[in-house]
């Protein structure tokens, strides 16, 4: 065993061997619909295992006119947390049903009804199409719950919605809500940071060659430094308390330490959670550790919820 991977579970370890010994598929602009389609077929299996322990209900219903999963634990009451959740992909993969790997255990550790935005993909839909969605469901979900009680959560490209939609809220005087949970968020689609050079490889879950890919395709365009496709490089000051986790082997290591620097420089509350030997969103996996965050960053989202 290497030295970095001493101190994860052996679940996490038998995981890891796993994911290098079959590789790592690498979509191209011309086979996304294959990619997507056997993307979900993959998790598809863990996914309707999941559902089948899952105790409560799982709709298919809208916030506004944007289509959403609606996730709710038995045992939910109106006074409950509400979160609006953003799925991962690099904009151009995913859907809600995967990330039900990720919502499914949240909801049950949080006790929080969850609202999963399905989000218009790139480079049918590039930017700024997938946050005008994201935008319109949280308007439609402020209509409908009180504001104390919305916090947000993203994967991946899911944390860059969640962070432009922050912005957003910002910029316009609206309300916003409670807090905000980013597990390994995609926050500088120019791709810089140390970790894009010492984790590529490493990370058995995304590349540099991926990531690169998918942000030539949502950009459609723009520059990777506009804040609103990479709020790494906005104006971050005013927003609610935030919780980053991420990986020593997530690629996206050096985007998740800067956002924290940067959050906290421009006065913000930040908890950052830096996991050893893990990589980019293992809370998508069935390990210890995976269980660990969830409630951790379950707990941050009730501490931060009540009224």
């Amino acid at each position: 065993m290497a030295d970095d991977e001493a101190d994860i579970s052996a679940a996490a370890a038998g995981i890891l061997a796993d994911m290098y010994r079959q590789g790592l598929a690498l979509p191209r602009a011309e086979n996304l619909a294959q990619f997507r389609a056997a993307t979900r077929a993959g998790y598809e299996p863990a996914v309707r295992a999941a559902i089948d322990a899952f105790d409560g209900s799982i709709e298919d219903t809208a916030a506004g006119e944007v289509a959403c999963k609606q996730v709710t634990p038995t045992g939910w009451r109106e006074d409950d947390p509400v979160i609006q959740y953003a799925y991962g992909g690099g904009y151009v993969s995913g859907s809600p049903f995967e990330d039900l790997l990720v919502a499914l255990p949240l909801a049950r550790a949080s006790g929080a009804r969850i609202i999963m935005v399905d989000y218009r993909l790139s480079p049918e839909h590039p930017y700024p199409r997938p946050q005008q969605d994201m935008q319109q469901a949280y308007g439609a979900l402020v209509e409908e719950y009180a504001v104390e009680r919305i916090a947000l959560c993203g994967e991946s490209a899911g944390g860059n919605q969640v962070l432009g939609l922050l912005l957003h809220l910002r910029d316009r005087g609206m309300a916003m809500p409670r807090c905000a949970a980013l597990l390994s968020p995609w926050c500088d689609l120019g791709n810089s940071g140390d970790s894009h050079a010492f984790n590529d490889g490493r990370d058995p879950s995304l590349s540099n060659h991926w990531v690169d890919l998918a942000a030539r395709l949502h950009a459609g365009g723009h520059p990777l430094a506009d804040p609103g496709i990479s709020p790494l490089h906005g104006n971050l000051e005013g927003l609610p308390p935030i919780m980053i986790t991420t990986g020593s082997r997530d690629l996206l290591l050096s985007q998740c330490l800067r956002l924290a620097q940067r959050l906290r420089a421009a006065g913000n509350d930040c908890d950052l959670r830096v996991w050893e030997g893990l990589w980019h969103v293992f809370e998508f996996y069935p390990i210890p550790e995976a269980e660990t965050s969830l409630a951790e960053i379950a707990g941050f989202i009730r501490a931060h919820s009540r009224a």
